[in-house]
Order: C-alpha cells, then structure tokens, then sequence
C-alpha cells in the first residue's frame, strides 16, 4: 500500500456565526484507500469535505490534499478530486446519455470520445437499458449510481462520497458499494462519510469519528469495537429453569449486567474491561467453568467483538467522555462540546 497521504489536516475549523461547524479536525488518509467518516446528523461530516472540496473556505487550521493546499493551490486540487454529494447533482429533465455526454464535453473530451466514455460508464454502473429515459423517472439506486459515473468520467485521484445510499433499499446499496470497490482497486481513494455503521465496516480500512466539529476517535474497525470493550458473550442454556441461576453466575464472575434474551434460555454478558488482569477469551473460558460447576449445562456459547453500532452509539452519546484510538492506543479525555455542527 502506498504511504502517500491523500487527505492530512491539522486543526481544520469552520465557523458559522457563534457555531463552530468544525473545530480542530485532524485526519490522515492514505493514498489507495477507503476512509470512512461517521457522525450523527450535525456532526460536522459534510462541512469538513465541503472544506477539503474547496468548495468553503477554512476559517483556521491547514488542509492539503495529494500535498497541495486546499487555499494557495486550490486549482490543483480540484483537477484531483471529484465530489458526490447527499443529492443527486445531474440534470433530472435530460437522459442518462445526455448527462453524461454534457459533463465529459465539459471535461474537455470531443464529442465522439465523451459519447464512448457515456457508454462504457452507463454499462460498468449496469443503466444501458435506461440510457435513452430521463433521470426523474429512475429509482433511487439508479440515481446514485449515475451521480457518481458523473463523479468519475475522468477518473479522480480522491473522490469524496458523501452519504452516497442514504435512503436506497439493500438491493441498491450493495450495488453502490460495489461500484466503491471497484473505484478504489482502480487506484482512487475513497473518503466516505455515512450514518450506516454496515457501510463503513464493509467498506473502510481505517475510521474517523465526528461530533461536534471533532474528531472523537479514529483507527481500523478493530481498534474502534476494542475501545469500547473487548467483547460481548452469548450463550444458550439446555433448561431454561437454570436461566436465573446462570445469569448470576454470569455477573459475578465478569462483572458486568447479563441481559436475558427475549429466547427463554439465552442469556448475554459484555466482557468486563475493566479487568486488565484477563483477555475476553480468558474471562469468558473462567465464566464457562464455574457454570459448569454450578451444574448449568450451555449448550451453545459464542465470543465476539462489540458491534460498529455499539461503538457509535457509545462514543457519540452526549454524556460520554471523548475517546481518541490512535495506532491501537486508545486514550479517553472529557471534553467541553462547543455549539452546533452543521
């Protein structure tokens, strides 16, 4: 892999009136990859690629992209990026050829080379049977997938995907991720801003998390579950009498509540991260002997990492402390949230 960085800021801010949109946001991305960007609503996610798009003007901090300046170089970034936003941006009344044609024609190519580039993208995005049909009248996931064949006529260096299948039906964003993925084995990397926990975990190798204009944590997928604990386990029992017992057991030994399933013998514990002393594996193999010993027969049992939904939900929940995971060291800092994002 490429130790090019694509994207590095460093304490990139916008305000808007008294609200810091973004505020002191610091990212490395490297070259060739897929980084993912999550956050609730007013986060600060669209403001920050609006940034490094050069479409707004940073109020503090720096921002280069491909190592160009996003403010005294601003021409060549924009000859390197390319941007889908939350919106379709392609002319609703004209035909899928049509946009297409339009766009590399104002891309420089002539007629009969921006006519052969419509056709080859509207057939690797799978729209050949509705070239000749107005865009209002496509789906949603058809509408996604002919914003960003605009986005990558020529082909970008860094192309910025913001929420790219907010609002399509599983059909349509597995097809829209597989057009990620073969973008970024092409050679473009890929900053991906989403809401869907299964995108980001499906798709980026490395994952930043925004809440008030900051960066609360980043790393790969396994840092992140790993910062909010080490696992969760997951058992079912043989008699579902011994449930009660079980679950006493359970919360003793990990120091943690167990939850009991709406199934009558299966019950669910979180690993105890406060135990430093004992890995997951091992606390839970402690949990599973003195069941045993109490005479509570498991007939099935699993271990697993907490869930991106849990890792969001935990870091962005507003009384929680900050958590920064950088190279797999995880830190916690309480921080003061200042205004509102956008």
């Amino acid at each position: 892999m490429s130790t090019e960085l694509a994207i590095e800021t460093k304490g990139l801010v916008k305000v808007f009136g008294e609200k810091r949109a973004v505020d002191g946001v610091d990212l490395s991305v490297p070259a060739g990859t897929v980084y993912g960007v999550l956050g609730p609503n007013g986060a600060g996610k669209t403001t920050t690629v609006k940034m490094l798009a050069t479409l707004l003007r940073p109020d503090g901090g720096e921002a280069r992209i491909f190592g160009r300046d996003v403010l005294t170089e601003a021409d060549a970034v924009r000859r390197r990026v390319s941007l889908t936003g939350q919106y379709a941006s392609v002319d609703e009344d004209l035909t899928g050829t049509e946009n297409l044609v339009l766009l590399a024609r104002l891309l420089g190519y002539s007629s009969r080379v921006a006519r052969e580039r419509a056709a080859a993208m509207l057939e690797a995005f799978g729209l050949t049977d509705a070239e000749g049909r107005q865009v209002k009248n496509y789906s949603g996931g058809m509408r996604r997938r002919i914003d960003i064949a605009a986005s990558i006529l020529s082909t970008p260096d860094l192309l910025f995907l913001d929420e790219p299948t907010t609002g399509l039906d599983p059909r349509s964003r597995n097809q829209v991720w597989d057009i990620v993925r073969t973008v970024v084995a092409h050679g473009t990397t890929v900053l991906l801003t989403t809401q869907y926990l299964d995108e980001a975990d499906q798709l980026a190798s490395r994952i930043a998390v925004i809440d008030h204009g900051r960066v609360i944590a980043e790393g790969t997928k396994g840092e992140l579950k790993a910062s909010v604990g080490p696992g969760t386990v997951q058992l079912r029992l043989r008699d579902a009498g011994q449930r009660p017992e079980a679950r006493r057991v359970l919360a003793a030994v990990l120091g943690t509540e167990v939850q009991q399933d709406a199934d009558p013998v299966a019950l669910t514990a979180r690993i105890g991260a406060h135990d430093g002393r004992h890995g997951a594996a091992e606390q839970a193999g402690r949990a599973l002997a003195e069941l045993a010993r109490a005479g509570i027969t498991v007939d099935n049992f699993s271990l697993g990492q907490p869930s991106l939904d849990e890792v969001f939900l935990a870091l962005t929940d507003s009384g929680a402390a900050a958590v920064s995971t950088t190279a797999g060291t995880t830190t916690t800092e309480t921080h003061e949230k200042k205004g509102a994002a956008v």
